[in-house]
């Protein structure tokens, strides 16, 4: 778990970067929500047609290039989050514990199955 520091000084970076350089006025939610699948499509694009073990195991300069999409994804995650008064750490922390109570391990070990065709529990809102 990144230090509970990381992403307020990484949030705090960002304003200042996009306040430098007069993005502000660009940054509206529907904007980066949109500029953030366009980073997402990118990361796929690296892993477009090829097999399980071919993606798990990248060449460095594939990895270092998915690394960097994983950075355009964080800092629009970041900035997204900002904008619209989330803290994404405690968002996070939150879906977590719901997630726990949807998939308790000792019923869903080994299923990829989503958690409405589970069978035999109670599952919550």
């Amino acid at each position: 778990m990144p230090n509970q520091s990381d992403l307020p000084i990484l949030r705090d970076k960002l304003r200042a970067f996009a306040e430098a350089r007069d993005w502000n006025q660009f940054h509206s939610p529907k904007n980066l929500s949109m500029a953030l699948m366009v980073e997402v499509a990118e990361l796929m694009e690296h892993f477009q047609w090829l097999t399980e073990a071919q993606s798990a195991e990248l060449p460095p300069g594939d990895k270092q290039a998915v690394g960097e999409e994983l950075a355009d994804i964080l800092l629009y995650l970041v900035r997204l989050s900002d904008k619209l008064g989330i803290d994404l750490r405690e968002a996070a922390l939150l879906k977590l514990e719901k997630n726990a109570l949807k998939y308790p391990a000792e019923q869903v070990r080994g299923s990829a199955k989503k958690y409405c065709e589970q069978p035999l529990r109670d599952l919550p809102a």
